[in-house]
């Protein structure tokens, strides 16, 4: 017997999550750690927590999350993203309320790359006239 999963993919900066819902009793794992032990900021959690909290299934799934590359910020906002991919294929219903909370957005931004002949990306060497 199969058991009963929901599977999203979400992408910030870097940070790839790979976001599993099974029907359970809320627990949050992430790499195979807790998320309390795994996010040191309450504002982290939240984030990652958000899709589930919009749309009141806090308490419906257990959440196993692996997530690699990128920051701790990156990684939460990547599994937001994953949560609300995978939220998605469990009732379409919720689409507008996620939607409305930006959510379901792939966030466009990521570093730019550094040019030959800069220090950094944008950053020139220092003008000298002699």
């Amino acid at each position: 017997m199969a058991i009963e999963q929901y599977i999203g993919t979400g992408r910030r900066k870097t940070s790839i999550a790979r976001v599993r819902l099974v029907p359970g009793n809320g627990k949050f794992t992430i790499n195979k750690k807790d998320i309390n032990e795994y996010f040191n900021y309450e504002t982290l959690r939240t984030i990652a927590r958000e899709p589930l909290t919009i749309t009141g299934n806090i308490e419906k799934f257990d959440v196993l999350v692996n997530v690699k590359g990128g920051g701790f910020t990156g990684q939460a906002g990547a599994i937001r993203h994953g949560i609300a991919r995978a939220l998605l294929e469990v009732d379409g219903e919720f689409r507008p309320t996620l939607k409305k909370a930006g959510n379901l957005t792939r966030d466009p931004r990521m570093v730019e790359r550094k040019k030959y002949g800069f220090k950094k990306a944008r950053k020139s060497p220092q003008f000298s006239k002699r």
